[in-house]
């Protein structure tokens, strides 16, 4: 989750204003970029139990090992709570599950090696501390009640909030790990046609990346539990957003779209103001009794944009949401998925016509079933195994014209191998973990903190 936008801090009161905003991020193709994010849990090595946050032991001793490798500090009330260095950020979950936001890059080779060293300096600190990392959708052993939380004042505000809204927006919060990729768009028309393939193969994305299948040390009869918990979070920020297909779908559609989900906060004078459940449309109007007369600032309306949480999220840039978080082959994986279909014009053609006939309830079905059956799960004539197979096909060729190659001539192309590997199988990253338990682990989670930790 964000902290506090960077977005001036000018009062705004025309809603065109909210539109600009989301036009800015229009860009030429040459100056199209990759973002990805992972999330990871982070256990202490000789009881698997979550660092709190501060200790010698701590995830703040943790971000202050992490500055020996040039990452600059940024604290909330003399608490560090994140890390910033050559456009990319380490930031922290409401648990403590390490972020890393990284750079906007031009290859997925620059992404995969980013990610690569960041995790080498996490091991490397995280060794001296008695530490470990873990990649996966959900906490698989410890309960909510178990779980740390950091001193970031939205959190609080939000942890406050989140009950009155769903059963599972706590776990989202605490339990919960996801790899994202951002990624850009060259005009409204062609955002609108990213935003549309996102929305519709989203459930691809979730049954091959599938790596939640534990809750408190017990399947779950889920295989990513990740994504069923946001179907319980929060109905008025979350979802497939069918307004998204609809005629007429642009950046202003949008814009209505955010400024009817309730707000959380306003950041003002380096604190968190509470306003969680008031209207934006009224801060537009200065009617907050909260801030009377005060209008919101562009800073506001980037903030707000970080508390909605559909499966695709527009800002500046297009957020692929759907993916449980994995090791670092997965991470670079998805970036590799979502590039390959999006950045070239003849991929997102045929990506387009694969999903443009999917009717409403067919997309829903899709969201609906996949975290517990994922590949398996029946989709018209055979199952979503067939329908990922496609997109792998289309994805890689994708890849294959942009023809971005590393030092040693590979193509970015090879990143989709384990996602092969997976779809060819018919098997998700889930049921190989259940088949540990119910095996060689003898009906214990304890082992994946030593054989899949970073």
């Amino acid at each position: 989750m964000s902290g506090p936008s960077s977005a001036k801090d000018s009062p705004i009161s025309d809603r065109r204003e909210l539109v600009e905003f989301l036009e800015a991020g229009c860009k030429p193709v040459p100056d199209w970029r990759i973002g990805t994010e992972h999330e990871k849990f982070g256990f202490r090595l000789d009881d698997l139990r979550p660092p709190a946050w501060e200790g010698e032991r701590g995830i703040e001793a943790l971000l202050r090992g992490l500055t020996r490798f040039g990452w600059q500090g940024h604290e909330e009330h003399g608490r560090l709570i994140a890390l910033s260095k050559d456009g990319a950020s380490v930031t922290l979950e409401p648990a403590g599950q390490l972020e890393l936001s990284g750079a906007p890059l031009e290859t997925i080779h620059q992404t995969c090696c980013e990610t690569r060293s960041h995790l080498r300096e996490v091991k490397a600190v995280g060794d001296e501390l008695g530490l470990g990392f873990l990649g996966m959708g959900f906490q698989p052993k410890w309960r909510r009640e178990d779980m740390p939380w950091m001193p970031k004042g939205r959190y609080r505000i939000m942890r406050r909030y989140m009950p009155s809204r769903g059963r599972l927006g706590l776990d989202m919060m605490t339990r919960t790990c996801t790899v994202q990729v951002n990624l850009d768009f060259a005009d409204e028309a062609d955002m609108v046609r990213k935003f549309r393939v996102g929305l519709a193969l989203q459930p691809v994305a979730t049954a091959l990346f599938a790596d939640s299948p534990f809750t408190e040390g017990r399947p779950n009869g889920y295989l990513s539990y990740r994504s069923h918990v946001w179907s319980d979070t929060d109905p008025d920020r979350t979802g497939m957003l069918d307004f998204v297909f609809e005629d007429g779908f642009g950046f202003e559609r949008y814009v209505d779209y955010l400024l009817d989900v309730p707000m959380y906060f306003s950041y003002r004078d380096g604190e968190y103001l509470d306003l969680a459940g008031r209207s934006f449309r009224k801060f537009l109007r200065g009617q907050l009794e909260e801030l009377p007369g005060r209008l919101p600032t562009l800073r506001d309306w980037a903030d707000h944009m970080t508390t909605a949480f559909p499966e695709v999220r527009l800002k500046r840039y297009l957020e692929m949401r759907g993916a449980d978080g994995g090791p670092w082959n997965r991470i670079c994986a998805l970036p590799a998925l979502w590039v390959g279909l999006l950045y070239d014009d003849a991929a997102l053609d045929a990506a387009w016509d694969l999903v443009k006939d999917f009717s409403r309830e067919e997309r829903h079905a899709l969201r609906d079933g996949v975290p517990k059956h994922g590949l398996k799960l029946p989709f018209r004539r055979g199952t979503v195994r067939e329908l990922a197979l496609e997109v792998l096909k289309i994805a890689g060729t994708g890849l294959a014209r942009r023809d971005r190659r590393n030092d040693s001539g590979a193509s970015e192309a090879v990143f989709l191998e384990p996602l092969l590997e997976f779809a060819q199988a018919n098997q998700t990253p889930a049921e190989r973990k259940l088949e540990l338990f119910h095996g060689p682990w003898g009906g214990s989670v304890d082992p994946v903190f030593r054989e899949f930790a970073y």
